[in-house]
Formats: C-alpha cells, sequence, structure tokens
C-alpha cells in the first residue's frame, strides 16, 4: 500500500482562509458593474447630446454602449485567462445582465424626470450633476439585486465562481 503524499501540494495556514462577507461582495459587484454600465452611459449621453439626436435616440444609444463596456468589463479578464469568446460572454451575461438592466432603467429614467438634464450642454455641471445623482441612484438600487443573486450562486457569483 502507498502511504505517501498525493500529487496535488497542500496549503497549511495558522490562519482560516479570509471570506468576504455577502454585503461586500455584493458592494464590489455593484460598483464593477457600474463602472462598466457608466462608461457606456455616459460616451452614449454625450455622443447623441453632441449630434443633437432626440431624447429616444440618445437613450437608445447610451443603454447599448452601457451593456457593452459593462459586459467587456467582465468578460475580457476571462478573455486574457484563455476563455473561448462564447464563454466569457456566457460567464458576463450571467453576471451582469440583470445588474445592468436594473442601472439603465435607472438611470435613465432620472436623467428624463429631472427637468432639462437630457437637454443641458455636456459642458455644464447641472448634465454631469444630473449624471452623476442618476448613476449613484442607479447602483443604489441595483445593489440589494446583486447581493440577493450573489446569495443563491447567480448574478456576478458566476464570475466569482471561474476565478
Amino acid at each position: 500500500m502507498d502511504h505517501s503524499h498525493p500529487t496535488h501540494p497542500h496549503v497549511h495556514s495558522s490562519r482560516p482562509a479570509r471570506e468576504e462577507s455577502l454585503n461586500y461582495t455584493a458592494l464590489v459587484a455593484t460598483l464593477h458593474c457600474l463602472l462598466g454600465c457608466a462608461i457606456g452611459e455616459v460616451a452614449g449621453l454625450l455622443i447623441g447630446t453632441t449630434l443633437g439626436w432626440s431624447n429616444a435616440a440618445t437613450i437608445a444609444l447610451a443603454v447599448v454602449l452601457a451593456f457593452i463596456t459593462g459586459f467587456a468589463f467582465t468578460a475580457v479578464p476571462f478573455l486574457r485567462r484563455g476563455y473561448a469568446l462564447k464563454a466569457a460572454l456566457r460567464i458576463a451575461l450571467a453576471a451582469d445582465t440583470a445588474s445592468i438592466t436594473i442601472m439603465e432603467l435607472v438611470d435613465n429614467s432620472l436623467m428624463l424626470a429631472i427637468p432639462g438634464a437630457m437637454d443641458a450642454p455636456i459642458d455644464s455641471l447641472f448634465f454631469w450633476a444630473s449624471m452623476l445623482v442618476s448613476l449613484a441612484v442607479a447602483g443604489i438600487a441595483a445593489y440589494p439585486v446583486n447581493r440577493w443573486l450573489i446569495a443563491r450562486g447567480k448574478g456576478h457569483a458566476v464570475a466569482h465562481a471561474h476565478h
């Protein structure tokens, strides 16, 4: 009988492994998603406003770009680790769809609800303050959903499972 150690290494530590709290994990996931979403959202609003597009066309562009950049923030690290494009996109879609959807609904609804925000010049403090408030509220709205999903092994937990 062979009593040697198995070939895989064992890590021994006198301290237990640090586990992130559910609240912290949800916060980091929400901020990660918010950053990706915000880049696309701001780019879309800047482009649409600069080109004088209607609010509907500007928001449509902003939403499309928010989803693209949001998914890219999750997918690109997986692509760098050698995942196939289809697999990386599947992980990103599972991780971020609910969060980005909530953020986009809240953010764009607020931008439309704030009188003059969509018509404000892009170099005005009012435009940027409206955008900041809208994105902050969108992040706050997405946090409990992200927390709920992560607690059930869904949402951003899917991306963490692949790290």
